[in-house]
């Protein structure tokens, strides 16, 4: 099992290999260039930050854990030597030359080790391999002295160096030119001292690790969430083989715990891709800036994602080495930057850091004043710190579960009932303090909603709940019991157009995500037909979301969501809660497989659930059996209608695909 560094060969490798006893702390590095002004000047600072590798990966992703530290500016030099390609070799020895001047201290520890002290007081013997150091592509490249972005046999720490002592031993490396010449013949970048060399179990080949924002996310863009299930009908079959495998390639390997089975399938998908790649270029789908048809595979990040398995046994999981927030170039670079007077930035940088890090150790909070983080908590809630950090999003999420706890234990009669915010299992739930409509009759919300049925449904899911009690858990479907004039014991009900869904972490229930918004609005403009957004919903009390994926659990679109309101003077038996208006989707059968996706995009392909005389099949179901947003991209065939529009797709289309590339949260249940 891979998660953390510790889990990694290299992590044992490296153990084994220290004095008994000794302990190991993995340096991460981090480094990339940053804009220091905004269109004033080339203004360019180049900051080398520090990290340990012991520290949970959970937490050091966190922007506001500050687990990074600014150890140096590296230089950014501008040479005056007339060839561009010697300016470049005379900027990559320079860089390895001050690496190796500030990151001395750490490789001596590495080699003889280090007395610290751990959090408790008591006294470490520590050595301080290079773990990682994360970078993007062009600055791998520099770092590990080598010349092309392409993948090769691994370039392990023994061959480059021995290539370097074979080109040193022929050419004088001062002779610039001479020495380049001579290195490009081992594909090396003409770097004759890297800074690497001397420090002690620290191999460019392991410490090099993928990183994500450059090699998987900006491989990428948002559009192709949807990219699968848009393109489904109109491209051959193993063109979309293909590009569903890159991306079953690319969530597979943001999981933070990978075991061999994972690994396994990772692989799998990369080599499916590449069983089919060739269908894009025949069918005249890669094409250049200008429009042209590439007719070749020369893509290094395509190249370099073959080194993501290979590195998951040595480091651990890809998804630890983010490169450093931008967060902390912010706080680090750009707004010392902002307090200098525009000139020689880097002293001005390096005291103004100097002096915050004095005043908060003498007690002096920098604090980010008042700032409203999400006005979305209602006023009957006070603050109740309730406030979480999310890795990847800058600003605090609210933690509905932490609210839901605390509103749990108040007196009666100080916070509304039914509660606004509850927890259902994995699943916090929240609904504004006051409802969108006060209060409207049954028979005009059905007008309104467009749900003729409202009534007999409202009475259908009451018999049910005097039969099988108030826990029962409902489906969605069968014959329609009651008429459309049945008696119900209230009359009015109370509507809410929107509701706050938050859920856990897929891989980790301790990390709280920012919840989403489910829409349930009666139609208006621009949308004409109503916004009413499609979630799961539990239908199987022993089947649990998102353990069990789709087991024990339907699609549907939610119509309405409502509180009814007792008639005044009438006592009845019911427990005060919210209710939706359900519309079912089935899953379409497939012909090929027993796992009831289609075969080249492997999603689901749904249809709206009819009754035998068309109308759509539609049910009453507590709110607390909804447990997730979900995304369905109608299928637009071979040529999408082009009367379509975001606006009255969900309305028109007779099928649409369970796309579970929306988000990785979702991809791994759906992927069950």
């Amino acid at each position: 099992m891979y998660s953390e560094w510790a889990t990694g060969d290299d992590a044992w490798n490296m153990q084994s290999a220290l004095p008994k006893g000794a302990t190991l702390l993995g340096t991460i590095l981090s480094s990339d260039k940053t804009n220091v002004s905004t269109m004033t000047g080339d203004r360019v600072a180049h900051p080398l930050l520090v990290s340990l590798a012991n520290i949970r990966m959970s937490t050091r992703l966190k922007s506001s854990s500050n687990a990074f530290v600014l150890t140096a500016l590296l230089p950014v030099p501008k040479f005056i030597y007339k060839k561009k390609r010697m300016r470049g070799v005379l900027e990559d020895r320079l860089i390895h030359e001050c690496l190796d001047i500030v990151l001395r201290p750490l490789k001596v520890a590495a080699r003889e080790g280090v007395m610290l002290s751990d959090p408790v007081g008591h006294s470490r013997y520590c050595f301080t391999p290079l773990a990682s150091y994360i970078v993007d592509t062009p600055e791998a490249m520099m770092l590990a002295a080598f010349g092309d972005s392409f993948r090769h046999e691994p370039r392990t720490r023994a061959t480059t160096l021995s290539q370097l002592a074979t080109a040193r031993s022929k050419v004088d490396p001062d002779d610039i030119e001479a020495f380049f010449r001579e290195a490009q013949k081992f594909r090396l970048n003409g770097v004759n001292t890297p800074f690497w060399l001397d420090w002690p179990l620290s191999d460019p080949s392991h410490f090099l690790t993928p990183e994500f924002l450059h090699l998987i996310h900006r491989e990428f863009y948002d559009h192709d969430r949807s990219i699968v299930a848009v393109s489904a009908d109109a491209v051959p079959s193993t063109v979309m083989t293909a590009v569903r495998a890159l991306m079953d390639f690319r969530y597979l390997v943001q999981s933070p715990v990978i075991d061999d089975i994972q690994l396994t399938r990772i692989s799998t998908a990369l080599e499916e891709f590449h069983a089919n790649k060739d269908a894009i270029i025949d069918g005249g789908f890669r094409r250049g800036q200008r429009g042209g048809v590439i007719e070749n595979w020369y893509i290094p990040k395509l190249e370099l994602m073959q080194s993501i398995v290979p590195s998951i046994r040595n480091t651990g999981v890809s998804l630890q080495w983010t490169p450093t927030p931008l967060n902390t170039h912010i706080t680090e670079i750009k707004d010392p930057a902002r307090s200098s007077n525009n000139n020689n930035y880097d002293p001005q940088i390096c005291r103004h850091l100097d002096r915050t890090d004095k005043l908060e150790a003498a007690g002096h909070d920098h604090g980010d004043g008042d700032v409203d983080f999400d006005a979305d908590v209602d006023h009957d809630i006070p603050n109740l710190l309730a406030m979480s950090k999310y890795p990847g999003h800058s600003r605090p999420t609210t933690n509905y579960f932490e609210i839901a706890k605390v509103l749990q234990h108040r007196e009666a009669g100080t916070v509304p009932v039914p509660l606004r915010s509850f927890v259902i299992e994995r699943t916090a739930f929240h609904l504004a303090y006051d409802p969108s409509i006060r209060n409207i009759s049954v028979d005009d919300a059905a007008i309104k909603f467009g749900l003729p049925d409202l009534r007999p449904a409202i009475a259908d899911f009451l018999r049910r709940e005097d039969t099988h009690g108030r826990d029962h858990i409902h489906t969605i479907g069968g014959a329609r019991r009651a008429g459309p004039t049945t008696p119900l014991p209230f009359d009015k009900l109370q509507v809410w157009f929107k509701l706050r869904l938050q859920d856990t972490d897929f891989h980790d229930i301790s990390i709280i995500r920012p919840a989403q918004t489910l829409n349930c609005a009666p139609p208006s403009d621009p949308w004409t037909s109503g916004r009413y957004d499609t979630a799961i919903i539990n239908n199987e009390a022993r089947c649990v979301w998102p353990t069990d994926g789709l087991h024990g659990h339907t699609i549907g679109q939610i119509r309405l969501l409502m509180r009814p309101v007792g008639k005044s003077g009438t006592n009845w038996s019911w427990k005060d809660r919210f209710l939706v208006y359900v519309h079912r989707f089935d899953i379409v059968p497939q012909s090929s497989g027993t796992n009831d996706r289609e075969p080249s995009t492997q999603l689901h392909l749904l249809k709206r659930a009819k009754r035998s005389n068309g109308t759509r099949v539609g049910d009453i179901v507590p709110v607390t059996q909804l447990r997730a947003l979900v995304n369905l991209v109608p299928r637009f065939g071979a040529s999408a209608d082009n009367r379509l529009t975001p606006y009255n797709s969900m309305e028109h289309a007779s099928q649409f695909w369970l796309n579970k590339y929306w988000d990785k949260n979702s991809y791994f249940p759906l992927s069950m």
